[in-house]
């Protein structure tokens, strides 16, 4: 089994992602400040709770020099999460954030929650067919649209907030701000691919929106150009500013990366027909569909 970790900071009281996990019967860790110990522990099994090692955000690299003067984010309990993943013998690795309410599947023109962990390894198989991808996840429940005709899965993009990782992967997280779509891009600019599925999906909390996070560190005060700056100063071959929303976003171009091309193993046979991993459809207690 693929491990799940949630990194976590300032939400013991809301702990959407937990809610979900436990709601679904998925073992997790969750990742916690040492400060913030106590008060996570009152709420979740203890042994569900990994403290984060400091060492781990004084050696972490922000990409700019402000130090320790404001929060670092959440990249350091990511590389954390990364390393306690293969000191216990895994492959890959979840990170997930801590604001998600609910995961789906979109079929048959229907968002349609999920009570069980079986989308995980729907994901998980998936990916492992194939000798070059390094991350992959879910898509944002409002990027994908139910009746649009969209494709199952899409390649070569930004994977957020529900990251699953080979753990062999040569890069660690980085970044004060937008360390998904930065890692994202180290990837795919060496060649590697990632997966983006429609088929699943993610219901999180819009950023800003809820408290405890970053939320108050990083956008009370500033807004969203320092970490849309950041991202086009790191990557200015591919990303450049805009104002939308009535406020300053990073725009990045995926497409020079369409050449990435997935290669499948070759000592893999995928079988024909679909796989519903014993997955059914109800509606209001009663089946509806099957798959």
């Amino acid at each position: 089994m693929v491990p799940k970790y949630i990194v976590s900071k300032g939400r013991w009281a809301s702990r959407l992602t937990v809610k979900a996990l436990e709601r679904m019967r998925v073992p997790y860790h969750i990742v916690v400040e040492a400060e913030q110990y106590e008060d996570y522990a009152a709420v979740i099994d203890q042994e569900n709770i990994l403290v984060l090692d400091k060492a781990y955000q004084d050696n972490y690299d922000t990409c700019d020099d402000l130090g320790a003067r404001k929060s670092k984010g959440p990249g350091a309990a990511r590389n954390f999460v990364w390393d306690h993943a293969i000191s216990q013998g895994h492959d890959w690795h979840w990170v997930m954030d801590d604001n998600i309410e609910r995961f789906e599947r979109l079929a048959h023109n229907l968002k349609v929650p999920v009570w069980d962990g079986v989308v995980f390894a729907c994901m998980e198989d998936f990916v492992q067919r194939y000798t070059n991808v390094l991350m992959a996840g879910p898509n944002y429940d409002y990027f994908a649209k139910r009746k649009q005709i969209i494709p199952p899965f899409k390649t070569n993009t930004r994977i957020y907030s529900c990251n699953l990782i080979r753990n062999d992967a040569p890069y660690r997280w980085r970044g004060r701000y937008n360390e998904d779509t930065d890692l994202s891009l180290r990837m795919l600019k060496d060649g590697w691919c990632t997966i983006q599925f429609n088929a699943f999906l993610q219901c999180k909390t819009p950023t800003q929106i809820m408290s405890g996070g970053n939320t108050a560190d990083f956008y009370a005060e500033e807004g969203t150009y320092p970490k849309s700056a950041m991202q086009v100063r790191l990557h200015p071959d591919v990303s450049r500013l805009v104002w939308k929303f009535g406020r300053v976003h990073h725009l990045v171009d995926y497409r020079p990366f369409l050449k990435n091309r997935l290669r499948k193993r070759e000592d893999i046979d995928i079988p024909s027909g679909s796989n519903e991993y014993g997955m059914e459809l109800f509606k209001a207690g009663e089946k509806v569909l099957v798959g």
